[in-house]
């Protein structure tokens, strides 16, 4: 890997890990369309780190509430009725899909789901779906109305963004509208579930992003440290960005430009500009 690619690819990792158009499958575009190599499902997990720590820095006070409610919860059972105690249960077992399926489709995870025929039409039809949550979605529960059945539902979406071309937060945002969340809720609930999986997957990708003769390009431990630093500067203005962004607008905008990038990438590979890799 050059610094070229790892500054460009921490860059595209920051800029859109919490878009609901999907990281990961932004990261093998660009790195096939402009370097002719997949960055690599490790690479990908690593940067991560950096966009959760954004995460981490952004909902500091909410996720150090809900962690000191939830361990104290253990001992103090008139905690365990508050919206608090419930909502950290809710991203304990939220989590728990994607851990499993994670564990158990790692190579193919690794190798074929970074197929560009499969990212482009992810794209296509979970943007559709994005659309059809925000058309008939009735928007109404807030924070405080979050129940256990939500988590478990957009922990089972969450499990889907481990093909590229889902993309997490647009898997668990689009399920959190057609549960009849509004959008700063499913939003906000999106960014919580991730951080527990998110964070493992990135620790446990550490060993496989340097190893020699592995998949996708191999960068050193200055490059990878400087990616995931970019990746989570810039995820962090993105957050921010976004929080304020749903409380406005429709999610129209990230589902015309999901079908626009698939039918894109379908074309560029139907007429042999890329090869699906």
């Amino acid at each position: 890997m050059t610094w070229m690619e790892a500054l460009v690819l921490g860059l595209v990792q920051g800029l859109t890990e919490f878009l609901p158009v999907s990281s990961s499958g932004h990261l093998r575009i660009v790195s096939e369309l402009f370097f002719r190599e997949d960055a690599g499902a490790s690479f990908t997990a690593v940067t991560q780190l950096g966009t959760e720590a954004a995460v981490l820095i952004y909902f500091a006070k909410d996720i150090g509430r809900l962690f000191m409610v939830w361990l104290r919860g253990f001992r103090d059972r008139s905690l365990r009725q508050t919206p608090d105690y419930k909502l950290a249960w809710y991203v304990v077992i939220g989590t728990i899909p994607i851990g499993v399926l994670g564990l158990l489709f790692a190579d193919q995870i690794r190798t074929t789901a970074r197929n560009l025929w499969l990212i482009a039409t992810m794209l296509i039809v979970f943007g559709i779906f994005l659309g059809l949550a925000e058309y008939l979605g009735r928007q109404r529960r807030t924070m405080s109305q979050l129940t256990l059945k939500d988590g478990i539902i957009m922990g089972f979406a969450q499990s889907m963004a481990l093909i590229p071309g889902v993309s997490r937060s647009g898997g668990t945002i689009t399920a959190g509208l057609f549960l009849g969340l509004d959008r700063p809720t499913a939003v906000r609930f999106s960014f919580l579930l991730a951080i527990p999986a998110v964070v493992a997957s990135g620790l446990s990708e550490l060993p496989e992003v340097f190893e020699t003769g592995g998949p996708g390009l191999q960068p050193s431990g200055a490059q990878m440290l400087v990616a995931t630093l970019v990746a989570g500067a810039v995820g962090y203005a993105i957050i921010a960005w976004l929080m304020k962004y749903v409380e406005r607008h429709s999610v129209y905008l990230f589902v015309w430009y999901r079908i626009a990038l698939g039918v894109l990438l379908l074309g560029l590979l139907a007429t042999g500009v890329i090869s699906a890799g």
